[in-house]
């Protein structure tokens, strides 16, 4: 009996409704302080990260402290056949480098991801590499055979190599059959016989002596190339002059008014750690033969108004 009947309203409990509640400055205080706070957190400069060290001064140091070292090529040579020895690993395993490529050129502009071949001073595998020739002349394909071609054929290949019944290292062609070759342009990709790889042609021994010998390498993730160069149990000279043509090779794929292309170098072995190389005496000197190109010029203007004075 007490109870109020349905729908009605309490005394004061429909001002108190109607009238939007109003925070107090002393409830408000709490959520004024905590965007205070982090309004200064923002604000305040991040601290400074200490400079790495150069060279560690103990035998036992953190890593992340220090520096990289940096080493001479012959050093570090030395030292992963020195690594072999007191590990007591194969002496006859290969040797590795990782090379970071700086791909940027002028504006927005970028040297494509490249694969090349090259032949080494010093080779360091007992493997051949197999090679395919199409021709369709017999007298062509006898010449292949007989130079240690590992396929020859015509267009009746086409199917084989599609299906994967079929496959080589390196495929070269002379010019004549090259318009029935189109289907495999696909399939094959970058080994499709070019004129810019060497692999189309009319010298059948030279192309074959060239792939079955030849090292490839390709750029991997954009901007890495990481290709064996060597035995560890070669002479070091030997393991300089493969790692030197190597890179000779990828500099000639960015032009040398730019940066060099190659922006870091490692070495290993297949049991080591990498070694970062020091690149001095590495990269091929573009810049002093510009410098010698310009005193060049500069002394025949020099010599132009000798000679004009002593012909008048």
């Amino acid at each position: 009996a007490l109870a109020p009947r349905c729908g009605w309203v309490l005394p004061g409990l429909e001002q108190r409704l109607a009238v939007p509640a109003v925070v107090s400055p002393a409830s408000a205080r709490p959520y004024a302080a905590a965007a205070k706070r982090s309004r200064q957190e923002k604000e305040k400069p991040l601290p400074r990260r200490r400079p790495l060290m150069s060279k560690p001064v103990d035998d036992v140091y953190l890593t992340w402290l220090y520096r990289r070292p940096c080493y001479q090529l012959e050093q570090a040579v030395g030292m992963l056949k020195r690594f072999q020895e007191l590990d007591f690993t194969h002496p006859k395993q290969f040797v590795y480098i990782n090379v970071f490529l700086d791909m940027a050129l002028q504006k927005k502009k970028k040297v494509d991801p490249f694969s090349s071949n090259v032949t080494l001073p010093h080779q360091f595998s007992d493997e051949v590499n197999k090679v395919l020739v199409f021709t369709e002349n017999e007298q062509e394909a006898e010449v292949a055979r007989e130079h240690g071609a590992a396929i020859v054929g015509g267009v009746e290949l086409i199917k084989w190599i599609l299906e994967d019944e079929i496959q080589a290292d390196f495929y070269v062609a002379v010019p004549a059959i090259m318009p029935k070759l189109i289907p495999l342009r696909n399939k094959l990709k970058r080994k499709y016989p070019t004129t810019r790889r060497n692999s189309l042609g009319s010298d059948i021994p030279k192309m074959l002596q060239f792939f079955k010998e030849c090292h490839e390498y390709a750029v991997e993730d954009e901007n890495i190339i990481k290709t064996r160069i060597a035995r560890l149990d070669m002479p070091t000279e030997h393991i300089i002059a493969n790692l030197k043509t190597i890179i000779n090779d990828i500099c000639t794929f960015k032009p040398s008014n730019f940066d060099p292309i190659v922006r870091r170098l490692v070495i290993r072995s297949s049991t080591s750690e990498g070694l970062l190389l020091d690149l001095d005496g590495i990269l091929p000197q573009v810049e002093k033969a510009e410098e010698k190109e310009e005193e060049n010029a500069a002394d025949e203007d020099q010599q132009k108004p000798v000679q004009e004075s002593v012909s008048t």
